[in-house]
C-alpha cells in the first residue's frame, strides 16, 4: 500500500500567507503562556496590530453599568497604561453618544462616515477618525465589552476577515476573563490562607508549649494537622505531686470549624469547676458544654471523641473514661500489647444527658500507654491501604527506649508507609511511660 508523505503546511503557502500564519502561531503560543491578564492583553494587542494594522484602537466596557453609561478601558492614544481590573477609578466614565449606542447595540457595526456632535463624549477619542469597526465581546449573551478599530481613511483593508475577527476577539475575551478570575481566586486564596495560618497559630498556642515535669511519668507528644488548622487536641493537667491528667480528643470534621470546637473544648476543660482527678465528671462536663454551645451554632461539627485518664504515681494506676475514642494501646514492661477497653460511651456533643463510666488499670515501672487519633491508623498508602492497628502495634513493640523514640518511630513508620500520599486527617500521639 502506497502512502504519500504529507508536506508541512507552511511549505504549501504563498510568502504573504506564510508570514501571516507564522505570526498567528506566535500569537497563539505567546497568549497561551501568559498568567497575567494585563500582560496577555498587551501582547495580544501588539500581535493583532501586526496582523491587522489600523490607525488606532479603543476598548469599552459596560460591565456593572446601566445604559447609557460605559467606560473607556484602553485607548491607543494613552501614553500611560491603565490596568482596568485594578485601577477602575482611573478609567473615564462616560454616558451617551456614539460609543454608548455601539456597545449597547449588542452587534458588530462598521461605520465609514463617522461624524460626531460637539457634545459627544467620544469626541476626544474619535477626533479625525473617518471609519471604524466595532466588535462586541459577549458575556452571558450581552455585549459587556467592545473593541473598536479606527481608520482615518475610508478603506478597511481586511474587512473580509470580519467574521474571523469577531470569533477570535470573543475567544480571547473569554480567555482574558478566565485569567482575571484565576488571578482574583489566587488573591482570595492568599487572604484566606493568611487567616487560616492565624487560626492555626492560635490553635497551637492552646496546646502545651512544654511538657510538665510529671512525677513517675516520661511523656512525649506529636501533633500535626492535615490542613492549616484542625480538630485534634491533647492536654496535660498536673494536679499534685502524684497525679496527672491527660486528655486526647478528635473533633469530627476538619479545618477552621473543627479548630473552633477544639478551642471551645480547651476552654471548657480549663474552666472545669470540679475535681480533675474524676475522669467521668470531666467528660460529662465537656459533653454538656460541647452539646449546648456547638449543636446549633456549628451543626456541621456534631461530635468529638475523647479519652481522659488520670495517672496516680503513688498508687501506680491509670483511671480513665472514654467518649468513643480509639482505645489506647498498653504495652507492658515485658513487651505484651493490650487495649485499654472499657468505660467507653458515645462521643461528646451527641447526648447532653449522657453519664460516663470509669475504668482503672494498674501500671508497673516500664509499662507504657500510647494515645492516638484516627489520622494515625487511617493514614493511606499509595495502594489506598490504611496503616492500621497491626502496624501501629508492631512499631510500638519495637520502640523500647524512650517515649520520644516511640513517637519518632511511629511517625517515621506512618510517613514511610504513606510514601508521599497526602494525609487527610489530623495526627496526634501522646506516649506515657511509668518510670
Amino acid at each position: 500500500m502506497f502512502t504519500r508523505k504529507a508536506r508541512p503546511v507552511l511549505e504549501q503557502l504563498s510568502a504573504t500567507l506564510k508570514m501571516k500564519v507564522e505570526r498567528a502561531i506566535e500569537l497563539a503560543r505567546d497568549v497561551s503562556s501568559q498568567t497575567d491578564p494585563q500582560i496577555m492583553v498587551r501582547k495580544y494587542a501588539a500581535r493583532i496590530r501586526e496582523l491587522s494594522p489600523s490607525d488606532g484602537y479603543l476598548s469599552l466596557s459596560r460591565r456593572g453599568l446601566d445604559s447609557p453609561w460605559y467606560r473607556i478601558t484602553r485607548y491607543s492614544g494613552w501614553t500611560d497604561e491603565i490596568n482596568p481590573w485594578k485601577e477602575l477609578d482611573k478609567l473615564p466614565l462616560l454616558d451617551g453618544g456614539l460609543l454608548s449606542n455601539l456597545i449597547y447595540a449588542n452587534e458588530p457595526r462598521v461605520m465609514s462616515d463617522v461624524s460626531l456632535s460637539a457634545d459627544d463624549p467620544a469626541l476626544n477619542f474619535l477626533d479625525g477618525i473617518q471609519t471604524l469597526v466595532a466588535i462586541p465581546l459577549f458575556d452571558g449573551g450581552e455585549s459587556q465589552n467592545m473593541v473598536i478599530r479606527m481608520f482615518r481613511g475610508g478603506d478597511i483593508p481586511d474587512i473580509e476577515n470580519l467574521p474571523d475577527m469577531i470569533v477570535t476577539s470573543n475567544m480571547f475575551g473569554q480567555a482574558t476573563k478566565n485569567l482575571v478570575m484565576a488571578d482574583a481566586l489566587r488573591e482570595a486564596y492568599g487572604r484566606l490562607d493568611a487567616e487560616f495560618q492565624a487560626i492555626a497559630a492560635i490553635q497551637r498556642s492552646l496546646l502545651p508549649t512544654t511538657l510538665p515535669d510529671t512525677p513517675g511519668l516520661d511523656l512525649a507528644t506529636y501533633y500535626e494537622t492535615a490542613h492549616r488548622a484542625g480538630g485534634d487536641y491533647y492536654d496535660i493537667f498536673p494536679m499534685d505531686d502524684s497525679r496527672t491528667g491527660i486528655i486526647i480528643a478528635d473533633v469530627s470534621g476538619h479545618g477552621a470549624a473543627a479548630a473552633v470546637v477544639m478551642a471551645r473544648m480547651h476552654a471548657s476543660l480549663h474552666a472545669f469547676p470540679g475535681d480533675l482527678s474524676a475522669p467521668a465528671d470531666v467528660l460529662t462536663f465537656a459533653n454538656e458544654h460541647l452539646q449546648q454551645q456547638c449543636s446549633q451554632q456549628l451543626p456541621q461539627v456534631t461530635f468529638a471523641t475523647a479519652f481522659y485518664g488520670v495517672f496516680d504515681a503513688r498508687r501506680g494506676t491509670l483511671t480513665y473514661s472514654s467518649a468513643g475514642h480509639n482505645p489506647p494501646r498498653l504495652r507492658t514492661h515485658d513487651g505484651a500489647i493490650a487495649s485499654l477497653a472499657g468505660a467507653v460511651q458515645m462521643p461528646l456533643g451527641i447526648d447532653c444527658g449522657l453519664s460516663f463510666e470509669t475504668a482503672r488499670v494498674s501500671m508497673a515501672s516500664g509499662d507504657e500507654v500510647l494515645l492516638y487519633t484516627d489520622g494515625i491508623v487511617e493514614a493511606f498508602g499509595p495502594n489506598h491501604e490504611q496503616f492500621g492497628l497491626a502496624r501501629l502495634d508492631d512499631t510500638f513493640v519495637r520502640s523500647q527506649s524512650t517515649t520520644s523514640a516511640v513517637i519518632e518511630g511511629i511517625v517515621d513508620a506512618v510517613t514511610t508507609f504513606a510514601s508521599g500520599t497526602p494525609f487527610e486527617d489530623d495526627r496526634t500521639l501522646v506516649a506515657l511511660r511509668v518510670t
